[in-house]
């Protein structure tokens, strides 16, 4: 004959691997989600940047200057295209050029990407002696030489994260 407490804590063990399981479910989903949203949240911006950038590459200077944020038509204040021709031009010898040279179609192509506040700060290789940094304003999507080397205002935890986790998103950058 079967005791009063024989049958005490039987469906314990399985109670607990559904709890376990669900825990696990639910960690793995927010740590994927956290990554994930880290490395596209500035997807637009670079996408701002890539359209320049084959611009370029492609030779259609009037289409990478209105990707810049500006027209053969009405410059930019500080920026004018011929300025623009000298700095993105492929001719070495043009007026205003670049010291350190045309782009290198082989090496053009964003090699980091790093959130702020109001803009996303892009660093763009040109050639092998030359890198560029860019600011794209996530209100209006301009494109300009950015203002400062690094994000302004970052704590020091942000920035361990970006020059850790953020080499993931190298990939995704070219």
């Amino acid at each position: 004959m079967p005791g009063y407490l024989d049958q005490y804590g039987a469906g314990e063990e399985q109670r607990n691997r559904i709890v376990f399981r669900a825990i696990l479910a639910v960690l793995i989903v927010a740590v994927a989600g956290s990554l994930s949203w880290y490395l596209f949240r500035n997807h637009h911006q670079e996408g701002v940047v890539k359209t320049f950038l084959a611009a370029v590459k492609a030779g259609d200077y009037k289409g990478a200057y209105r990707a810049w944020g500006c027209t053969t038509d009405k410059a930019c204040s500080g920026y004018p295209y011929e300025k623009f021709m000298g700095d993105w031009g492929a001719t070495k010898g043009a007026p205003q050029a670049n010291p350190d040279g045309p782009p290198d179609l082989s090496i053009l192509g964003m090699t980091d990407s790093e959130s702020c506040r109001n803009g996303v700060l892009l660093t763009v290789a040109v050639n092998p002696s030359r890198t560029e940094k860019l600011w794209v304003d996530k209100s209006s999507d301009a494109i300009n030489y950015a203002p400062y080397p690094i994000c302004p205002h970052k704590n020091p935890w942000a920035i361990m994260l970006h020059r850790t986790v953020g080499k993931l998103r190298k990939p995704f950058l070219r």
